[in-house]
This record gives C-alpha cells, structure tokens and sequence, in this order.
C-alpha cells in the first residue's frame, strides 16, 4: 500500500465513520485507503486540499500536518502525488479521467514514483523528444515500474555521453564554472563583511568572476 500502511488504513477507517461521505475531506480518505490503484484521483483531491487550503478548515494549520496526520503520508510523498498528477494533468489530460483509470488494467497503471519519474525526464536536455516518448510508453501505457525507468535513463545518458564526448566534457565544464562563480561571491562577500582581506584582493576577485561570467555568457 504504498507509503500507507495497516495501521495507517485502521485510523483512515476511523476517520471515514466521523466524516460526512459526501465531502471533499471523505473522498481523501477514500482514495487514502486505496492508495496503489487509485493515486490519480488521491493527487487530484489532494491538489484540490493544497490549493485552495481547504486542510486550514479542518484544523490543520500547515498542508504536511495535514497529510501525515490524516491520511498518513508524509511530506515528501503528497509533495510527490501532487507533482505527478499536476504533470498528468497538464501533459496527459485524457489519462486522468475517470473513465480512462477506471477501464484500465491495474497492474497496467503507473505509480506516482514512475510518473514523477517521467516529469522529470521531460525537463533532460540529454533526452530528445524520441527517447522520451518511448519512456512515456514505457510508463504510461506499461506501466513499467520506478527503478527499471531509473536505470534505463542512466543508461540511455551515459550511452549519449559515450557517443557524443565533446558535449559531455562542454556540459562538466560549465557545472564546473557555474559551481566556482558561486563559491567565489560566497567567499568574497563573507571577505567583505568581515574586512579580512585589503579592498584589492576584492577587486581581483570581481574581475575573475567577471571573466568566468564572460566565459559562460559567450557558449564556452
């Protein structure tokens, strides 16, 4: 069940003999309860909770107070349910209706992990629009689970970085150059407040930053 577990589900019951059925608040907890085969609309109602702040009328003061409390799922897996079906929902409108997750297979539906992993794998520049909609089949229409998508990214980018070494070494250096232009103004504005240095060491750190920007601004 996911991140929910037995215990979890026995207070959700609970909670669900307290609530009016024909609530927002009941319809989570429904969907809580049967957290694996119906996420979708667990994300949607969830969404609906976090942005209008509904969990605020129910006494709950912050929205991961909220999900841990009365549907026992922690920050980071609402934060997650919301991203992916916020993404669903956006890019694959018809996947989550109603009558597409209902006359689905469900050992066919993706999870919320591989999803998220999707969502993330549209923003790679190392993926190109082929690579990546045969990921979305994979998940979409497969299934296919979390880890599995995982290795086959890494693989797939590795393989790219193999195939293509110059534009590896170009992306390194410009992480590289990025990381030490913000070490530099860390360093030169503590330097700065606490007058350690003469004001002339401070310039010549300008001028480094200077011609790092200069470095990155003109494409390598």
């Amino acid at each position: 069940m996911g991140d929910i577990k037995t215990k979890s589900i026995r207070n959700i019951e609970e909670k669900m003999g307290n609530v009016d059925s024909e609530t927002i608040r009941y319809q989570v907890l429904q969907h809580a309860k049967s957290f694996k085969t119906s996420w979708i609309d667990l994300g949607q109602t969830l969404y609906t909770v976090w942005k209008d702040k509904i969990y605020k009328n129910w006494g709950y003061s912050k929205f991961d107070l909220y999900t841990s409390k009365e549907i026992g799922i922690r920050k980071q897996t609402a934060l997650k349910l919301l991203r992916s079906y916020y993404f669903l929902e956006k890019e694959e409108p018809n996947y989550v209706n109603k009558e597409h997750v209902e006359g689905s297979n469900a050992a066919s539906l993706p999870t919320y992990e591989s999803v998220d992993v999707l969502r993330l794998a549209s923003k790679k520049k190392d993926i190109d629009r082929t690579d990546y909609m045969a990921i979305k089949k994979d998940i979409l229409e497969k299934g296919k689970d979390a880890r599995e998508v995982k290795r086959d990214l890494t693989a797939l980018i590795r393989q790219r970085e193999e195939l293509e070494p110059e534009e590896a070494w170009k992306k390194k250096k410009v992480t590289a150059i990025k990381r030490l232009i913000s070490l530099l103004k860390s360093v030169k504005e503590e330097i700065k407040i606490s007058k350690l240095l003469p004001a002339q060491t401070l310039k010549e750190a300008d001028h480094l930053i200077d011609k790092l920007e200069s470095e990155l601004s003109g494409k390598l």
